[in-house]
């Protein structure tokens, strides 16, 4: 059994977790949860409500965990923790969660760090509620886990044993390897809408090289594939990313380097076949030199003869390629008429989504962290998507794709 749970809890390995621990009595069995989910491989940062340190020791779970705790809003090292908290976690864990803490949650409101950070996370979340039976039992404590659980919140049923005070009743904290399989089911995608979903990527602008030193390439930082690269993880999708940058990705997902629009079409290819959904949103040079110097070209020879020849069309390869069942997303960074040449382009390559983008509007695109976008469908459909960062147009972009792979299933 042991063996069977740590292949289990393997996915826990080098994920970020908030642990949140509220006051109760149970506070206490938080301080074996945080220690195990460490020997998991877990980073794990505490977040201790005030009325938790009546029940348990900052330094104890300082010591155990992989950050000191946190218990305030308010740190001057920090000015905002609650958002550095939210938009770095791979996974919010509440235990013990008391009535209180699932009233604010479900209501809003954010008066203390741990209450905040829930608010500023896009990150899943997992509530292990602990209290007395008759708390556990009233209508409001129900109907307020009921709105979690319909916005994606997983909530660990509590037990059935002695309670604080003698008496035995339900509102037992859960054992800590139901509470860690809860917390290995939500970050191994289980019940998400893309979960056994096979999902490749491509990020990043091409570099197509001149001589040893100077190459051709474009503005794109890679921002937006790498988004929707960890949105599809984080929606249980099993990710390959192709990217042309070095910028960090979810644990889960398996990364390709390359460099030239050559390497990038070689790698897409060779793994398109086994892919349920395609994404190709990797700015690819349309032009390449025809010839590469050997060595550095000099100032002093003269300005060079620069032969250029167009790259491959990578995504009307990968439609040209695509098997039954597949959906290829492509993208389109414009200046001008970005809806109408976009529209062509989805025609032209015969695709089932194209994102396309106003690359001249001020935040959008480019090196940006944000982005505005419209949707445009094979079916004649069209979102637009305004300015929001780039993990919000990910999960626009995979909505529309989870909803079309409905829509033929149907």
């Amino acid at each position: 059994m042991a063996e069977e749970a740590g292949d289990s809890f393997a996915v826990l390995a080098r994920r970020r977790i908030v642990l949140g621990v509220t006051g109760g009595i149970a506070a206490y069995k938080a301080v074996e949860l945080c220690r195990r989910l460490v020997d998991a491989g877990c980073h794990v940062i505490p977040v201790l409500s005030e009325d938790a340190t009546r029940f348990v020791g900052e330094v104890t779970f300082s010591a155990l965990a992989s950050e000191r705790v946190r218990t305030s809003l308010w740190e001057d090292s920090d000015p905002i923790p609650h958002t550095r908290l939210g938009q770095t976690a791979d996974l919010v864990l509440v235990a013990p969660a008391t009535a209180r803490l699932i009233a604010r949650y479900a209501h809003g409101l954010a008066d203390d760090l741990l209450s905040a950070t829930l608010l500023a996370t896009r990150a899943g979340v997992v509530l292990a509620p602990a209290m007395h039976t008759e708390m556990w039992e009233h209508p409001a404590v129900q109907d307020n886990l009921e709105m979690l659980r319909r916005r994606g919140v997983r909530v660990v049923e509590p037990g059935v044993g002695h309670l604080a005070g003698g008496d035995v009743g339900t509102g037992r904290l859960a054992d800590p390897d139901a509470v860690l399989a809860a917390v290995a089911e939500a970050l191994s995608g289980v019940g998400g809408d893309m979960h056994g979903l096979r999902v490749l990527v491509s990020a990043g602008g091409t570099r197509e090289p001149i001589d040893p030193v100077r190459y051709i390439g474009n503005r794109s930082s890679g921002k937006q594939g790498h988004a929707l690269a960890d949105e599809a993880e984080r929606r249980g999708a099993r990710v390959t990313l192709v990217t042309t940058t070095e910028r960090p990705v979810r644990p889960g997902v398996e990364v390709v380097a390359v460099e030239t629009a050559a390497d990038m079409e070689t790698a897409l290819l060779e793994r398109s076949s086994e892919a349920d959904v395609v994404v190709m949103a990797a700015a690819v040079a349309d032009f390449r030199p025809k010839s590469v110097a050997d060595t550095k070209l000099s100032k002093s020879d003269g300005v060079p003869d620069l032969v250029l020849e167009p790259t491959a069309d990578i995504l009307a390869a990968l439609a040209r390629h695509r098997r039954p069942g597949q959906t290829v997303v492509g993208f389109a960074a414009e200046t001008r008429d970005v809806a109408a040449r976009a529209a062509r382009k989805l025609a032209d390559k015969g695709i089932d989504l194209i994102v396309a983008n106003d690359v001249s509007a001020p935040g959008v695109g480019f090196e940006h962290d944000t982005n505005a976008v419209v949707i445009i469908g094979a079916d004649g459909s069209e979102h637009e998507v305004g300015l929001t960062d780039k993990q919000m147009v990910a999960n626009a972009v995979l909505d529309a794709v989870v909803a079309r792979r409905a829509r033929r299933s149907q």
